[in-house]
């Protein structure tokens, strides 16, 4: 039944091409010496150039030599500079310059450019024979541009029990890439089944590696995993060649994307091409002023995806035939992907010039503005401040600001991190300046004859909001509510959306991230606590005192060491030989104290045991910003750079070296940071939302041995990890924010007896004059509000000053997005915004000194879950202003200091028992310290150590008579707590040995 047969397949892809502008060409008329279609290429340039065809004919003496000579010209051309600079250049053949493939041009004036692009000729081929070497072995499918193969396909029936990984066999084993068509023609190969397709662009017998050059899975409970969608009629791949190989997309495809490096051809996956693609047409359907979030997980090749469409937008056309853009701005903190999209986008585009990297200062950002050259300018967002004040300068010296172009495309690395603040209001006031320069002018007219500012107000607000002559294209793996906000897309459900995803689970399921929660093992950490001084136990704030006494345990040297020895025992034992044995660890710490206390006990536990000797010696790093002063040693600081014992730059290229193996961090290094070595985390710090995800996720970079990761979680339970993953597992959503709640605030704020109309007025008045000489007015205008403020009941006070604190917040957020302006919003923004920085702020009831009038006396840490945390999408969306922008306000409790202790004894405590007092691991440390115990160890067997363990237990028992007779007493009357005790001092007899071998 040939229905059945794998030819029905081919046969159907080959008619779809052959109906859309494709042709089919004989197997037999390829030329296996020159790796070349004869025929084609001359038939191409016969009909694209004519002129240059007829010179060649003429220099050459006849049309049979002059084909000849020419095609020869061609290979010669490909084996020196590759197929795709020879498709995208010119090649000359005895003076003649003949260009090989025309792309489409981006507008429709040049009419000349638009019939020799439709003279292209994209051919497809069956079964072509071309191998040197196996002159029988054939290839299914050969893509053909002008004469040049440039893709092939192996495709498979499962219908025959031929599926995808058989073509993939089919090309690790049947194929010799030494072949001409494979070594140095073709640009990439796709195997193909009606259901999954994979590509590669180099063949190398068994190490050819290929990748999913699929859609992603939606419904069905799926959505957003790997594979494709299921189909009503059809091949779930007819995406392949209906989509990809479409004719214009597919010479798109060549002329735009693929990018010829010293490290091989990069083609790009399919949701990248799609991302693009997508974002293409949308734009050229709605011109600028549309912002798109392009939710792209780790592992997708952002960076690629960015540089792809950077490039395409500064070259996109309207129907109007202008372009959309005339500058496209990258605004990103990333060296990585500054240095990428250079590459990237020179290797598309040779035009000097037209791609600026903003790597010095701000003087830079303003020519390239001002110039006519730069079309793709990658800066960071702070630079525009500080251009805008330039240009004012100027202005203040009648210099008008020349910017270049009116419509801009602004593409935002890692959304969430660039998109706040005034830095934005005053990147768009650059980018809008015609438009702002003409408002500015009809404003201050107008203001001058007004009695207010409610002119010039409505211009600041408008400076915040949308901009009709920008476009945001914002890029991040983990949109915060607050993102998709500003971004998204309002879908049919009345959520905020992303445009485009390639989501966490499918890149985890495509292989090109690691599951980082497969392997999660979660400690408790259990403590008792005690006042010292009963005789002063004073009230404090129930909250304040909590957390004061739960960083007071956690900086505590006992349970610091404690973790320590957790840390670097799990290390060497589990994790030191992954990677084949270059695994990296990272310690995250809640502070910068924590992480400079931590990297103190780890590097006394890896002395006191011997590790930082031999042949493998174990070594810590640390990183934080700034200077760390310990409380107990107020007279001395800390530096990154001092503790290290080198520079901090150099730290990334030091911790990759086999020279240290542990990374002990700070806030630093938590997110941004590429290390594929990382293999193992260690967590002592509370993570919710992006935060848990950016930290737990620097893991799930690939590497050649690296299989899996590992995390030890101190501080935080399966389930809270599970659900800070599950915004962003699949596709992140959220509910549009009713911006009418600023209006219950500024209410609230005005009828509160502090503020005054006309004093906001003359503040704002002056500020928006933005002369120095008017400063004094700022402060005469705020200082009686200062005062009003004094006058208040302290909680009336703390009530104003966080309302007031929330609606800045809230304004500077919601002014983005709102479709209107409101100059009473914007007064009240720009004069609380001042207003705060002069409030005084509540004086709460002092701590206690906590190490003087609070002793830790018991500590365990235990596991309390191991295994893998199974993630799913979460169904709720998010919110990006909680309790309609106030966040959830507690008011003070006070309790005595004493009745606290006894609520975190009870929390943390409630399970142990005399055997976790932390005097005896003082007794474990003094077994060690013991020279003759060492020596009894290392001469005697498990039984003859006890025996003399018991001995000497009972003598450091004793040893401690003044200090806890309790301890005495329980040891010698008690004999089940004496065994528990010298069980649990029996490890010493492990680590003497373990030490000895080392």
């Amino acid at each position: 039944m040939g229905i059945t047969k794998e030819a029905a397949f081919e046969t159907n892809i080959e008619s779809h091409l052959l109906e859309n502008g494709w042709h089919a060409i004989e197997p037999a008329s390829y030329d296996r010496r020159l790796g070349l279609f004869p025929d084609e290429v001359i038939a191409f340039v016969q009909a694209s150039q004519p002129k240059a065809w007829q010179q060649l004919v003429a220099r050459h003496g006849g049309e049979a030599l002059a084909s000849d000579l020419f095609v020869k010209a061609v290979a010669r051309a490909i084996d020196h500079r590759g197929t795709i600079a020879v498709l995208r250049d010119l090649v000359k053949d005895s003076g003649v310059p003949v260009k090989l493939c025309y792309f489409k041009p981006a507008s429709r004036h040049n009419e000349d450019q638009l019939q020799r692009y439709g003279a292209n000729r994209c051919a497809v081929v069956r079964q072509l024979h071309h191998s040197e070497s196996r002159p029988l072995d054939s290839l299914d499918m050969t893509l053909v541009v002008n004469g040049i193969p440039v893709a092939t396909a192996e495709l498979k029936n499962p219908l025959t029990n031929q599926n995808v990984e058989d073509a993939q066999r089919q090309y690790r084993e049947d194929r010799n890439p030494n072949d001409l068509i494979f070594r140095s023609r073709t640009l990439v190969h796709f195997a193909v089944d009606p259901h999954l397709v994979f590509m590669t662009t180099r063949l190398a017998k068994q190490d050819t590696v290929f990748l999913p050059f699929n859609q992603g899975t939606a419904g069905a409970g799926r959505k957003g995993a790997a594979g494709n969608p299921a189909v009503a009629d059809g091949y779930q791949t007819s995406y392949l060649w209906e989509q990809v190989w479409q004719r214009d997309n597919w010479l798109n495809l060549l002329g735009n994307f693929v990018h010829q490096s010293n490290k091989g051809i990069l083609f790009p996956r399919f949701h990248q091409w799609h991302a693009v693609q997508s974002i293409l047409q949308a734009t050229y359907r709605d011109g600028a002023g549309t912002n798109r979030l392009i939710q792209h997980s780790a592992g997708s090749g952002k960076s690629n995806t960015i540089a792809w469409t950077a490039h395409c937008l500064s070259r996109l056309h309207g129907p109007d035939d202008q372009p959309v853009f005339d500058k496209v701005v990258v605004i990103t903190d990333r060296r990585v992907l500054d240095k990428q999209l250079q590459d990237t986008v020179a290797g598309l585009d040779h035009t000097p010039g037209t791609i600026v990297r903003i790597d010095k200062h701000s003087t830079q950002l303003k020519e390239a503005l001002e110039g006519n050259a730069a079309r793709i300018i990658i800066t960071t967002l702070q630079k525009f401040p500080v251009v805008l004040e330039k240009i004012h300068q100027g202005e203040a010296e009648g210099e008008r600001a020349q910017v270049v172009g009116s419509r801009f495309a602004v593409i935002v690395d890692e959304a969430h991190s660039s998109t706040s603040g005034d830095s934005v209001k005053q990147l768009k006031t650059v980018l809008s300046l015609e438009d702002a320069l003409a408002d500015a002018e009809h404003s201050q007219t107008q203001a001058e004859e007004a009695s207010d500012a409610s002119d010039l107000l409505l211009l600041s607000a408008a400076a915040r909001g949308k901009r009709k002559n920008l476009s945001f294209f914002a890029f991040t793996a983990t949109p915060k509510p607050k993102t998709l906000e500003l971004f998204g897309e309002l879908g049919p459900d009345g959520h905020r959306h992303p445009f485009h995803i390639y989501s966490m689970r499918q890149a985890i399921d495509e292989g090109f991230i690691l599951d980082v929660l497969q392997n999660y093992t979660t400690y408790s950490v259990y403590y008792k606590l005690a006042n010292a001084e009963t005789a002063t136990d004073i009230e404090v704030d129930t909250h304040k005192g909590r957390a004061a006494l739960a960083r007071f345990a956690s900086l505590h040297p006992y349970q610091l060491d404690a973790k320590a020895e957790v840390i670097v025992e799990h290390f060497r034992q589990k994790s030191a030989g992954k990677i084949n044995g270059r695994a990296k660890a990272m310690v995250v710490t809640r502070s910068r104290l924590h992480a400079v206390r931590t990297k103190f006990a780890i590097d006394n536990y890896i002395t006191k045991m011997g590790y930082d000797q031999g042949n493998r010696p174990l070594r810590a790093l640390v990183a934080f910003s700034g200077e760390v002063v310990d409380p107990d040693l107020p007279q001395k600081s800390w530096t990154e750079a001092e503790l290290n014992g080198f520079p901090e730059g150099q730290l990334p290229k030091k911790f990759h070296s086999d020279d240290y193996q542990v990374l002990v961090v700070a806030e630093k290094y938590q997110t941004g940071f590429d290390e594929p070595l990382l293999h193992t985390m260690y967590v002592d710090k509370k993570l919710s939302g992006v935060a848990a995800v950016q930290t737990l996720s620097r893991l799930n970079r690939t590497a050649p041995g690296k299989q899996d990761t590992f995390v030890l979680d101190f501080a935080n339970t399966t389930e809270e990890i599970k659900e800070a993953f599950s915004d962003f597992y699949e596709e992140s959503f959220a509910t549009p924010t009713d911006p009418n709640v600023l209006y219950a605030m500024s209410t609230e704020l005005m009828s509160a007896g502090v503020l005054s109309l006309p004093e906001m007025d003359a503040t704002v008045n002056a500020l928006l004059s933005d002369d120095p000489a008017r400063q004094a007015e700022l402060y005469a205008n705020i200082q009686p509000a200062e005062g009003r403020f004094l006058t208040l009941e302290e909680e009336t006070q703390e009530s104003f000053r966080t309302t007031l604190h929330h609606f800045v917040r809230a304004y500077a957020f919601l002014a983005q997005v709102m479709p209107w302006t409101d100059a009473d919003l914007e007064r009240l923004f720009l004069y609380g915004k001042l207003l705060l920085l002069r409030l005084p702020t509540a004086e709460g009831e002092p701590l206690p000194q906590l190490s003087e009038a609070v002793q830790l006396t018991h500590l365990r840490l235990a596991v309390t879950d191991e295994g893998s945390i199974a993630l799913e999408s979460s169904d709720e969306p998010g919110t990006a202003l909680p309790g309609e922008g106030k966040g959830s306000a507690q008011e003070p409790v006070l309790d005595r200091l004493s009745a606290i202790i006894k609520v975190m004894n009870e929390r943390y405590g409630a399970d142990l028992n005399d055997a976790d007092k932390v005097w005896i691991d003082q007794q474990r440390a003094g077994v060690l310290q013991d020279q003759d115990m060492r020596t009894v160890a290392q001469n005697n067997d498990r039984a003859q150590y006890r025996m003399v363990l018991e001995e000497r237990a009972g003598d450091l028992v004793l040893g401690r008579h003044d200090s806890n007779s309790a301890l005495v007493d329980l040891f010698f009357a008690n004999p089940d707590f004496k065994n528990s005790m010298v069980e649990y001092l029996m490890d010493t007899y492990d680590h003497f040995n373990r030490a000895d071998s080392q």
